[in-house]
């Protein structure tokens, strides 16, 4: 297979069924009809060689090789709006131009928010979104390819600026059948580092809060490192195994029973979510309009 019998339009779809659910959901977010989806999705296993989703008259999920790809083609996908955005904007002069760097877990859950009261404000600036892990946000910011980043990490180069933008606390969560999820008493933070665990690619945010909180501990090797906390959260409800992600990342699957929570004992792992910036140290523009409307949703 190469790239030229790559189906983007399937990429999607793939990505819409991790996102939504199944595949019908994800058709009708990508306005495609459910026969040409399942034709779609077909075609791309043949060509990958693998199979991705399971069909069930309940609907459609992932296989296991389809929740390892996804993240891949998850990148496919957004990297292909991105170009097709900025393909947009150049056709047009702007009054102001704005490019945002964000990690997963901003981009997913805040950002929408603040970007949508960003854009009642100033419907005339032009706003480029990238989504990366935290060190690659930082990466951006000094090499002058975005004008702020919002990260999830817990420490910031010395040679940016910030401020903290909003708050979040990870969360350990199993399958409903993990034995965890019947234990009355709680997970200590030791066997928690010995176990191995469902995590984030290394210089993602939420990995590095919680190498950081584990480090005192002798670490088991990772089960899976997966691209998205949408990966991760699939993989722990199809039974892969447990893991550590944001409150916010997992709130609708919780609430659903899909994960369940587990307390760990002494474990502190609320984090503060910030933006950051070159120097100087006060921020202005349009850059500084959306760091404000961000921080006050938080307040």
């Amino acid at each position: 297979m190469d790239l030229r019998s790559l189906d983007i339009g399937a990429l999607e779809l793939l990505v819409g069924v991790d996102d939504h659910g199944s595949l019908s959901a994800a058709a009708r977010r990508a306005g495609v009809a459910q026969p040409n989806a399942s034709r779609s999705i077909a075609r791309l296993e043949r060509r990958l060689g693998v199979p991705l989703v399971k069909r069930a008259t309940a609907g459609s999920t992932l296989t296991p090789q389809g929740t390892v790809l996804v993240h891949w083609a998850r990148r496919i996908v957004d990297g292909a709006t991105e170009l097709l955005g900025v393909a947009d904007g150049l056709k047009t002069d702007h009054t102001a131009e704005l490019t945002v760097g964000a990690s997963m877990t901003v981009a997913e859950h805040l950002l929408p928010r603040w970007l949508g009261t960003f854009r009642a404000e100033f419907p005339d600036v032009n706003v480029h979104l990238r989504v990366q892990n935290s060190s690659t946000v930082f990466v951006s910011l000094a090499n002058d390819a975005c004008d702020v980043g919002f990260v999830e990490s817990p420490t910031v180069p010395t040679t940016l600026c910030g401020t903290v933008v909003a708050r979040d606390r990870l969360v350990l969560v199993v399958p409903p059948d993990h034995p965890w999820a019947r234990r009355r008493r709680k997970i200590t933070a030791e066997e928690l580092a010995a176990t191995p665990l469902l995590v984030r690619e290394p210089g993602s945010g939420t990995r590095t809060t919680l190498d950081d909180a584990l480090a005192a501990f002798p670490r088991a090797e990772p089960l899976l490192e997966l691209g998205s906390s949408a990966a991760i959260r699939t993989s722990v409800a199809a039974g892969v195994g447990p893991a550590v992600l944001s409150s916010l990342a997992i709130a609708d699957d919780a609430r659903s029973g899909a994960v369940l929570p587990v307390d760990v004992d002494g474990l502190d792992l609320v984090r503060s979510l910030r933006a950051v910036w070159r120097p100087p140290r006060e921020l202005r523009g349009p850059a500084a309009d959306l760091v404000r409307i961000a921080r006050g949703s938080a307040s």
